[in-house]
């Protein structure tokens, strides 16, 4: 399992729990819990974007084939 997917699940059941929480009229612990739950899902967000920059720059790193564009002097 890859951290995007842990955090994923993590903010979900943090979203039930403040659910629940809410439902119960315990509304600073639904807030608390609530929060965390925003907070996993930045880190689940933050975890598929590391991903993307790494798969992006094995791509750049292979480099490709055709020759570099040389630039004109503006005279």
């Amino acid at each position: 399992m890859n951290w995007e997917r842990a955090w994923m699940i993590a903010s979900a059941l943090f979203l039930i729990a403040a659910a629940i929480f809410l439902w119960r009229n315990n509304l600073s612990m639904a807030f608390v819990i609530a929060a965390l739950g925003a907070c996993a899902w930045f880190l689940s967000y933050r975890a598929q974007m590391s991903s993307k920059i790494v798969d992006d720059e094995t791509e750049v790193s292979t480099g490709s084939d055709s020759d570099p564009v040389e630039r004109e002097d503006e005279n």
